[in-house]
């Protein structure tokens, strides 16, 4: 996991191609000697372009005469790679332990961790075509068709949260307890390392939010996805159904409200760089209330959210302050790979203050 990615990779960016550039190439003879050997079916000619997106772990498209395909890989060679970061062989674990359950994945084809091959680890799986909806009031959509959409987005992340962990493998995924209490503690230090000025909100959350850990939050442990949003997910070109949950860097074995909350920061947060919905009038869009997708999702997975939700909220956008000021760090140091990055790294005080605001609810 990627302690300083900027709310996720946006892995799901399919959104254009680019050449694929000197800084970040590789040998396309070497991998598709690799692919001839190594994923079924494969046969060249082998064309490559790199996706838009995923900027975190550099991503390509793969086309055949017969079949597309998707790479992801660690960045190149000259790369500083943190300990815990770009960790694909997580991403390809968890995606292929989920295949044939309720979670849509694309189907993985192979790993590669012998960086010999191309200069760095990678893996193949399958580009699957669809509809990636990036704006949440879902612009151009019929109120019922919103309705669908808003309802299998809290379907998939409820089958998630219904999977097994141990009958899939992955009972090992992630540390076992303490689950907020470590999830604080190191986005706390994240912050802490990337502090550009004094935010008194975030000051007031790294030491009052350990003390509110409800005592249930240990209990139930699930997989978490870590960046559950509507455009890290493809739909059917024509129908309200995933097809494909991407964007698997920051799961782990975690607490589902974790996961559940920062989902549905989204009807907290004004429609900016973080594509939030608040002020929206969403129910004469077809969209459900916030509580009313609760109630949703605490009827398909049979967990009770009750009065502990300003808490997961809290903690959310806490979190997403810390990643928020990273994103600022990185601007100020001119370090950031993003335009927008200053923009988005000053969204840090406002989401601080929104988390002390539910934590004192969640205190009363």
């Amino acid at each position: 996991m990627n302690p300083a990615t900027p709310m996720g990779t946006d892995f799901s960016a399919f959104a254009g191609t680019r050449p694929v550039t000197e800084a970040i190439g590789f040998d396309p003879a070497a991998l598709h000697d690799w692919m001839t050997q190594h994923v079924e079916g494969f046969a060249g000619p082998l064309a490559i372009e790199q996706f838009n997106g995923g900027q975190s772990n550099p991503t390509f498209k793969l086309v055949t005469p017969g079949q597309t395909y998707v790479m992801r890989a660690k960045p190149g060679p000259r790369a500083r790679l943190l300990p815990s970061a770009h960790a694909i062989e997580r991403e390809f674990r968890v995606m292929a332990a989920l295949a044939g359950t309720d979670v849509p994945v694309a189907r993985t084809y192979a790993m590669c961790e012998d960086e010999a091959v191309i200069g760095r680890a990678f893996y193949i799986m399958e580009h699957v075509e669809g509809r990636v909806l990036w704006d949440p009031s879902l612009p151009g959509m019929a109120p019922h068709e919103r309705a669908a959409i808003y309802d299998e987005m809290n379907r998939v992340i409820a089958a998630l949260h219904s999977v097994d962990c141990k009958a899939v493998g992955l009972g090992d995924y992630g540390k076992p307890g303490n689950y907020f209490s470590r999830q604080i503690e190191r986005w706390s230090r994240q912050y802490k390392s990337s502090q550009t000025e004094s935010i008194p909100a975030m000051d007031a959350l790294m030491s009052c939010l350990p003390q509110h850990i409800p005592h249930e939050a240990e209990e139930q442990v699930c997989i978490v996805h870590g960046d559950y949003r509507l455009d890290n997910l493809i739909f059917h070109p024509t129908e309200p159904r995933v097809l494909a949950l991407l964007d698997w860097e920051l799961s782990t074995l975690g607490h589902p409200m974790a996961d559940f909350s920062y989902h549905c920061m989204s009807w907290h947060i004004e429609p900016g760089p973080l594509r939030g919905m608040a002020g929206v009038h969403a129910a004469s869009l077809g969209i459900p209330d916030e509580a009313a997708y609760r109630r949703a999702y605490e009827q398909r997975t049979g967990h009770k959210i009750a009065q502990d939700w300003h808490f997961y909220l809290a903690f959310s956008m806490f979190r997403t302050a810390g990643i928020l000021q990273g994103i600022m760090k990185r601007a100020s140091d001119g370090t950031a790979t993003s335009t927008r990055a200053l923009e988005t790294g000053k969204l840090a005080r406002p989401v601080a203050a929104m988390a002390w605001k539910h934590l004192q609810m969640h205190s009363r």
